[in-house]
């Protein structure tokens, strides 16, 4: 199992996890064929099969809150991306 599928599996685990870095959730975007692009602050506009979303990068930390996370597993599946 490639790291872009571990990170996938992370996303739709149960229970949510909060230790998923964003830099990863960003690679396994891009490598799904996601455009990214940079908002205001921290935010990132993110556009995949048809479906757009906005996050906020997490800070200081790295890793993803439990809340973000949920709402990435819901941008990934109305995109039609599931593990």
């Amino acid at each position: 199992m490639g790291k872009h599928e571990r990170i996938l599996e992370a996303i739709f685990a149960r229970p949510v996890r909060s230790n998923i870095a964003w830099s990863d959730i960003e690679a396994l975007l891009r490598s799904s064929g996601a455009e990214l692009s940079e908002g205001r602050g921290s935010r990132i506009r993110i556009a995949l099969n048809g479906v757009r979303a906005v996050f906020h990068r997490p800070h200081p930390r790295k890793e993803t809150d439990k809340g973000s996370v949920e709402s990435m597993r819901r941008f990934l599946t109305e995109a039609g991306i599931q593990p």
